[in-house]
């Protein structure tokens, strides 16, 4: 894989749990050995699916996407030097755009990865592997149920922001190219079209639902059924599917092991709150970098590319007791030697090992308040209930009652620096800036990335987005 050290320490990690006495030293990069040598010795095996979560870790699938989120809405400005970042914080980007490449060939590196695993380890059985465990059958399916998940992740991220949201044209609108079937090496060979969103949003789920059925509630750092639970409760809320989104958030929050963290420093440390994360060791140059080093300021080793937006400040500033601001940020200058005051959700600055959440319980309970309050039920709990309970950890206090706005509110400020503005906006028919008029309208071209030139070169089936 990309980065071998990060496959050292996942599987590290994984014979402390499962007890193996392999010796981690004799694993050998999955990309360097056949299919056949991976699938026909269980410690190489292992470690290619361990090197599916390596994927996951390149910070242009989870990292610059949600940064980009925040800066191209109203919680982030972007006033770095990288040429591509500026160009798609003005909706000026093309499809020569270097970012948004990698953030497409991204999608597909986990999905080739994940191919690999759900595709071979099918057919295969404790005969066919050399080392296996007894409860091999039972393994098998749950490494296929990891890939799924995480080519599910992967494909969500692509359709976020390669595609419009569900609301525009009820998800008839062009979506992500299925690729079911393993391919090798980094230049995409597969000639599918892209299917619809609706299509994409159906493969993510069937991934999800597959993971959900076969995965332990609890799973250490790697994914969980819990965590299949909780990105179904989200795609559902993108889908409008009320019902389903609070019934999935209510099974997360009624699953014992996961609560609302008392405080938070849960950002960076083992915490009920969790549900998946992305973990990182010091001095990786992956998903580290890209949060640790865009959101510090250079006194704490970072560029100081992303201050914090005055319209989000001014949201905080009407509720200054607020304890997501008055904790988890702080003022510093920006990359332009400006005064700025700045996220410290990702405080690494110098070692690049924070360990950004890709779904926690605070987006559950706030997933199961917006579903209710919109399809009008209580399932688990009123939506003021779950507000309010978010509301106490930040140290304000309890509404009386609660609308969509103030739900919308909470989610700005409690999931803020993670990735989640951008969608929220659009799918609630809310403009990405403030004033931002036609170009940052929801359903306007340039509010979605284009697809890169070299999938357009490589793939004749391709098909740019409008507009591009």
């Amino acid at each position: 894989m990309k980065i071998f050290k990060k496959i050292i320490f996942f599987f590290a990690l994984t014979l402390l749990v499962w007890g193996c006495e392999s010796r981690v030293e004799d694993i050998e990069p999955e990309d360097n050995l056949s299919t056949d040598a991976v699938f026909s010795n269980f410690v190489n095996l292992e470690a290619a699916v361990i090197g599916v979560y390596d994927g996951l870790q390149d910070g242009d699938l989870i990292g610059t996407p949600d940064f980009i989120a925040d800066f191209t809405s109203d919680n982030v400005d972007f006033v770095g030097s990288f040429t591509t970042l500026q160009d798609i914080r003005d909706f000026d980007a093309d499809a020569t755009n270097g970012t948004i490449d990698n953030i497409w060939f991204d999608v597909f590196d986990v999905t080739r990865d994940a191919n690999n695993i759900i595709v071979n380890l099918e057919n295969i059985n404790a005969d066919d592997v050399q080392g296996a465990p007894a409860n091999f059958d039972a393994l098998a399916i749950q490494f296929i149920a990891e890939a799924r998940f995480c080519r599910a992740l992967a494909y969500l991220v692509g359709v976020n922001n390669f595609a419009q949201p569900f609301q525009v044209d009820n998800g008839n609108t062009l979506g992500m190219p299925i690729v079911t079937e393993f391919f090798e090496g980094d230049v995409e060979p597969f000639q599918q079209p892209r299917s619809t969103v609706n299509e994409t949003h159906a493969f993510i789920e069937a991934d999800l639902l597959f993971a959900m059925n076969n995965l332990p509630a609890s799973n250490g750092i790697r994914a969980s059924s819990t965590a299949a639970r909780g990105l179904l409760s989200r795609l559902y809320l993108y889908r409008e599917q009320w019902a389903a989104a609070a019934n999935m958030a209510n099974d997360v929050v009624n699953t014992t092991g996961f609560s609302l963290a008392s405080d938070f420093s849960f950002y960076n440390n083992t915490s009920s709150e969790h549900l998946f994360q992305v973990i990182n060791q010091p001095d990786d140059p992956a998903i580290g970098s890209d949060f640790d080093t865009f959101y510090n300021p250079t006194s704490n080793n970072g560029r100081g590319d992303l201050p914090i937006a005055q319209d989000l400040i001014d949201a905080f500033e009407a509720e200054p007791t607020d304890l997501r601001f008055t904790v988890l940020t702080f003022s510093d200058v920006d990359a332009g030697n400006n005064p700025g005051l700045f996220t410290n959700k990702y405080p690494n600055g110098a070692t690049n090992e924070s360990d950004p959440n890709v779904i926690r319980m605070g987006e559950i309970h706030l997933n199961r308040a917006e579903a209710n309050l919109r399809g009008g039920t209580t399932i688990g709990a009123t939506p003021l209930e779950d507000v309010n309970a978010i509301r106490a950890r930040a140290g304000l206090p309890a509404l009386g009652s609660v609308t969509l706005d103030d739900i919308l509110l909470e989610r700005r400020k409690e999931l803020a620096f993670e990735g989640a503005r951008r969608m929220d906006l659009l799918r609630n028919n809310q403009n990405l800036k403030p004033g931002g008029g036609a170009v940052t309208a929801p359903g306007a071209n340039f509010v979605i990335l284009p697809i890169p030139d070299d999938e357009l070169n490589g793939n004749p089936n391709a098909q740019q987005n409008p507009g591009y």
